[in-house]
């Protein structure tokens, strides 16, 4: 007699990580043109033929179990030989897409002004882009790729360091105009402040205000880079931001750039099973090569000076 297992349908297990990628059915539903009821049948029928369950159902979506992480790694290694397999019959090894998770400041303010280029450098590597605010988990596979300011922990995972960045504080012409323009750390006391909201830091490594500025006083909060850098080009108080940010494209100055400037290191993690894949492979090069040559960022050779 044949078993459940035996029965396994390429299909099921297609929809399957459709709905681990985005944490919905009803979404994996929509992005597959498919009836709801379709993608609960299909699911119940993997999660016969594997005898276990691999969804956690909840008021906000699902979440993979134990076995649900364990299939998915199995169906992750399935998808990226069948897109090897068309790789190969179409003679480009390089191909297909790429997740790429990581902070919402450095994915509007210079990833995504670069797409063209890379696109031209790999161009047939499709690029899908996740922000998020806290460490994405590429080892329960939410993304392919993670962009971080911090090295990621966890198991089965490979972090490259692309290089470092620094922060400074930055200001309107205007607010300067207004306020004065600080010329020694004393002064910053009398000087109002852009920030992050304290409850939505959920990554200590964008705490680069406080970093500099100890204790400073807070006029507006925000938990996004771009609100907060809108905000100082206002004229609303003086704001830390890292220099891929392209302040000075903003009209906005440095402030007291002699003294204070902070430093973060930048991170590239891969779970192992997709490290050698060529199309992980033709991204994060092309991604090294833009980091390399943009003098917002100091390369490895000179982080490790």
């Amino acid at each position: 007699m044949t078993s459940p297992i035996e029965r396994l349908d390429w299909d099921d297990l297609r929809i399957f990580l459709d709905v681990a990628r985005v944490g919905s059915l009803t979404q994996a539903a929509r992005a597959l043109k498919v009836d709801h009821s379709t993608v609960s049948r299909r699911l119940t029928r993997l999660e016969y033929a594997v005898g276990a369950t691999l969804f956690e159902r909840g008021r906000g979506g699902v979440t993979l179990t134990e076995m649900g992480v364990a299939v998915m790694r199995r169906a992750e290694e399935l998808a990226a030989g069948i897109g090897q397999l068309r790789a190969d019959v179409s003679g480009s090894a390089a191909t297909g897409l790429v997740r790429l998770a990581t902070m919402e400041g450095i994915a509007s303010l210079w990833l995504t002004p670069r797409l063209r280029a890379l696109q031209e450098r790999a161009p047939d590597v499709r690029l899908e882009l996740v922000t998020s605010s806290q460490q994405v988990r590429v080892n329960r596979r939410e993304a392919d790729l993670f962009l971080s300011f911090f090295r990621p922990t966890g198991r089965n995972l490979i972090s490259s360091q692309l290089g470092a960045f620094t922060t400074h504080l930055w200001a309107s012409p205007g607010y300067l105009a207004r306020a004065g323009t600080p010329g020694t750390l004393d002064d910053l006391a009398r000087h109002d402040f852009v920030g992050y909201i304290e409850e939505f830091v959920l990554v200590d490594a964008v705490r680069w205000l406080e970093e500099l500025v100890p204790d400073p006083r807070l006029v507006f909060t925000s938990n996004s880079m771009i609100s907060q850098l809108g905000a100082a080009r206002g004229g609303v108080g003086i704001v830390c931001l890292p220099s891929f940010s392209g302040a000075e494209q903003f009209g906005l100055v440095k402030v007291l750039a002699n003294i204070l400037t902070g430093r973060r290191d930048l991170w590239l993690t891969v779970h192992t099973d997709l490290a050698s894949a060529p199309r992980i492979r033709a991204f994060t090069d092309t991604l090294r090569a833009l980091i390399d040559r943009d003098d917002a960022f100091s390369s490895c050779a000179e982080v490790h000076q």
